[in-house]
């Protein structure tokens, strides 16, 4: 991000209207009696049959908080709250909004109502009629059934996919004039509708009341699990308080489960008003690091009793082995916490400062073991969608870590105790209606912090003769499968897997602690999807600081000349600020390596030299010779992963495709199409820096992305003729033809079956990482 854009984005946001819903709060509701019914076999019907639709017709489309008008589907909670007309994602928002986070901002429908949402079921209970007619969702589902038969292979005009788009969200009262205005957007949006049988399901039920089951009791085992687990996240003692506070701010947004009682029961880690064995009262502060306000709290596992996402789905395992690794770390040293640190909003932000007194070993111990995890939060955190937030990484990179054993525990947390004020986060100013003041205030930060580490490493690896060659890479102590992750970028959304996955990519990142810990508190604790536009951007520029820092561990590695041409070439065609720092970081914080190269690509040599050093731990997940189709198919799969240039241009960000084989099973994958660019520095002309000559196609066995774009389905046999038509894209109607051959689309009658069945073999293969994919993204063409 140049300091020209920065200029630029201001000046736009000056010419921006800013507008805020009015909408008038309805009378205080008592929550009536729906939940009387909840334990009748009526309540229990929900669970067996209109729980299901709902999940694999709604939910895919109303999850994340960019479910379309707030209404999420993925929990009974979501639906008895409703829909509002407020957006949480709101580029031009001045004023930060009120966060408004399921089962955690309010606790009652009330209260909910009061914040502007509106009910999509009957809250009168009148007649069997009136539950009908004062009932959104069966409104929204009528008007669909009233919609005709798509009579080709496009949606009709008006109805508009993209995700950015103006969003009606009519109250019950305003559902008549929608209906004129719109008689084509009835739900399911842009899909086909349901089957009669569906409806007529949804409508009996909905007749009835929409009675709703009570919440299922947890088995046995899995209660003496939460009781052991909460216990030891409210030891008492300095040195225990501090280790679950820094424990809390890295699982708050996990789907905690006890892999040695079952995989079917998941819990969030929260900070509770209530004491353990009491019913759960969240503490509801933007950040997980906020104070409580509140002199004793306590830390809570609460269930999660709604739909699984493939997007927001983070498992994270709790087991003896687990606990052993945390007492190890955070125990068995002998160290002191003298004193536990405020809540004070200048330094909570700052976990450099904060956790000074645990070991730093420990620490990035700790936050490597779960390294996918720990990615991940950023990749499915609150951003769940952004162009503008993404933009700031490369479609395709790998990602490795620095040894942890040439870590020196004294020496670094020294180090970071003297740079603490170097390395603070923009996250700790929240909301800000000066981010260039701001950016210039932290990029200066940065720089000084750079210069600290390149002078204080260079001196520890000289005393300690390290070499610095690829043995400085964590290996994953031999076992750890943590230790190489892929990353791919589907322009408003991205995802993270295990292993090396794909072709050498461009560019690659070696995480250190530090670097590690940072990318955490800005993007995942820190980051507020409430905020205003200033906090948005102040990440996003930061956040470039954060991957050359990165980019430049990896290309220390090379030889000298090869680090500079690298560095240029990622970075070519940026304005003079940018290509200021590139040169000045090449001539003062790059390092020599100690690595002897012996070919004319040093930076592919060094790919493989990780790969064989990484080589026992390298999970093989998505690896193509996974799969059980067989040998000749894989071998034209393998075709598709080496297409490159502008016939790729022309595909859709993520496409599930689908191979049926002579035996009539059903083989999933997944093509990535990679963007090139010559650079990522411009928060506002990333299409100026496109080079699609140079984009790539990444197969992987599985589901690896959360958003589809398209759905193919081909045979065996047809495998051949995709490679074909693949290979010979050079427009749009050519792009057509394919998905005439081979797409499954949106208004095709078989979506919904179609879409069943890739959730259910994905379920089948996956069933711990298993979560609903999101139909938002799916194209029109």
């Amino acid at each position: 991000m140049t300091v020209r854009n920065v200029f630029g984005t201001i000046l736009i946001l000056g010419l921006i209207h800013f507008s805020v819903f009015s909408t008038q709060a309805s009378p205080l509701i008592a929550h009536y009696n729906r939940q009387t019914a909840s334990d009748s076999p009526r309540g229990q019907h929900y669970n067996q049959v209109i729980k299901p639709i709902f999940e694999h017709r709604c939910a895919v489309c109303h999850g994340c908080y960019d479910a379309p008008c707030q209404l999420k589907l993925t929990s009974t909670e979501g639906l008895e709250r409703g829909a509002s007309k407020e957006l949480i994602y709101d580029g031009t928002r001045l004023i930060q909004a009120k966060p408004s986070r399921l089962e955690i901002d309010h606790q009652s429908l009330a209260e909910w109502r009061h914040h502007g949402f509106h009910p999509v079921l009957d809250e009168h209970q009148q007649t069997t009629r009136g539950n009908l007619d004062a009932s959104l969702l069966y409104r929204m589902l009528n008007l669909k059934q009233q919609q005709p038969d798509y009579k080709n292979k496009h949606l009709p005009s008006d109805v508009t996919i993209n995700i950015d788009r103006e969003y009606q969200c009519p109250r019950p009262d305003e559902f008549d004039s929608y209906a004129r205005q719109h008689p084509n957007w009835g739900m399911p949006y842009g899909l086909p509708p349901l089957t009669d049988s569906e409806h007529e399901l949804i409508v009996d039920w909905l007749t009835l009341g929409a009675p709703l089951p009570a919440t299922r009791p947890l088995p046995e085992d899995v209660h003496k699990q939460i009781k052991h687990w909460e216990s030891f996240f409210n030891q008492n003692g300095m040195k225990a308080q501090l280790v679950n506070r820094y424990l809390y701010e890295h699982l708050f947004i996990g789907a905690l489960y006890f892999d040695e009682v079952s995989t079917r029961h998941f819990f969030r880690l929260v900070r509770s008003y209530s004491r353990p064995g009491q019913p759960i009262q969240p503490i509801p502060t933007r950040r997980p690091y906020e104070d409580p306000k509140v002199k004793t709290f306590y830390y809570r596992l609460q269930p999660i009793n709604s739909t699984r996402l493939s997007k927001t789905h983070m498992p994270y395992a709790l087991n003896q082995q687990r606990l052993q690794k945390w007492r190890q770390w955070f125990y068995q040293d002998d160290y002191q916490v003298t004193e536990l640190p405020s809540y004070q909003p200048s330094i909570t932000g700052n976990p450099f400062e904060v956790y000074q007194q645990l070991p730093v070993q420990s620490r990035y111990r700790f936050m490597l073991d779960e390294a996918e995890y720990t990615i991940m939060g950023f990749i499915k955190g609150p951003v769940c969608r952004g162009q503008v937030a993404l933009n700031v990484i490369n479609d395709h990179f790998w990602v490795f870590f620095s040894n942890p054993d040439l870590l020196d525990p004294v020496e670094t947390s020294a180090f970071l105790a003297s740079q603490s004020a170097h390395l603070r986060l923009p996250s700790e100013v929240g909301s800000t209606l000066r981010p260039l003041t701001r950016w210039l205030k932290y990029s200066s930060l940065h720089k000084n912090y750079l210069q600290a580490q390149h002078k204080a490493r260079k001196t520890f690896y000289e005393s300690s003769h390290i070499t610095l060659d690829e043995s400085t890479v964590w290996n994953g102590d031999g076992s750890n499968s943590n230790a190489a992750l892929t990353v791919f970028r589907h322009f408003d959304s991205a995802s993270v897997i295990k292993g090396l996955v794909g072709q050498a990519p461009k560019t690659a990142w070696i995480i250190n602690y530090p670097l590690l810990e940072r990318i955490h508190y800005l993007l995942v604790a820190g980051f507020d999807v409430y905020g205003n536009i200033g906090h948005q951007l102040i990440t996003r520029l930061y956040m470039d600081f954060l991957r050359m820092e990165g980019e430049m561990n990896f290309l220390t590695l090379l030889p000298p000349e090869t680090q500079k041409q690298e560095w240029s070439d990622w970075y070519q065609g940026t304005d003079k600020h940018v290509r200021d720092f590139v040169k000045d970081s090449s001539e003062r914080f790059f390092e020599a390596s100690r690595i002897k190269y012996y070919t004319d690509n040093p930076k592919l040599e060094l790919y493989k030299r990780l790969q064989q050093r990484l080589t026992p731990i390298l999970s093989q997940r998505h690896a193509l010779n996974r799969s059980q189709l067989n040998k000749a198919s894989l071998e034209t799969l393998q075709q598709i992963n080496r297409l490159t240039g502008l016939s790729i241009s022309y595909l859709p960000q993520v496409v599930v495709l689908s191979v049926t084989d002579q035996n009539n099973d059903m083989h999933l994958f997944t093509l990535l199409h990679n963007n090139a660019h010559s650079n990522i520095t411009s928060l506002l002309q990333e299409a100026s820096n496109r080079l699609p000559e140079r984009d790539s196609l990444t197969v992987a066995n599985g589901i690896v992305a959360a958003y589809p774009g398209a759905f193919w389905h081909v045979t065996s046999k047809q495998l051949p003729a995709l490679v074909a038509d693949l290979s010979t894209l050079t427009s749009e109607k050519d792009y057509q033809r394919l998905m005439d051959r081979f797409g499954v689309r949106r208004t095709n009658p078989d979506f919904w079956h179609h879409a069943d069945k890739v959730h259910q073999i994905y379920r089948q293969q996956d069933p711990i990482t298993y979560g609903l994919l999101d139909f938002n993204r799916l194209e029109n063409r």
